[in-house]
């Protein structure tokens, strides 16, 4: 049976269980507002394909990487702005 994609807040540290606190997320931004610094616009689109392909290859399942497509462009199409 394929994953069911995980959309509640999920970021925690190796080994330790989520517990629904936004810290480690807002780490993992910081880490990723961090890694954009001095990139060209460029840059920084080119990164952010890279690491989409890298986060992908380590989710690996088919089925839940299709479900995050879905998901995420169901948000675009669907936002207010």
């Amino acid at each position: 049976m394929p994953e069911e994609l995980e959309l509640k807040p999920n970021f925690h540290a190796r080994g330790e269980l989520p517990v629904g606190a936004y810290e480690p997320g807002d780490e993992f931004y910081e880490c990723l507002l961090d890694a954009h610094e001095g990139m060209t616009e460029e840059q920084s689109q080119m990164f952010n394909a890279r690491l989409i392909l890298v986060l992908a290859n380590q989710i690996g399942d088919l089925s839940v990487l299709k479900q995050a497509i879905a998901v995420s462009r169901e948000d675009i199409f669907n936002s207010k702005t």
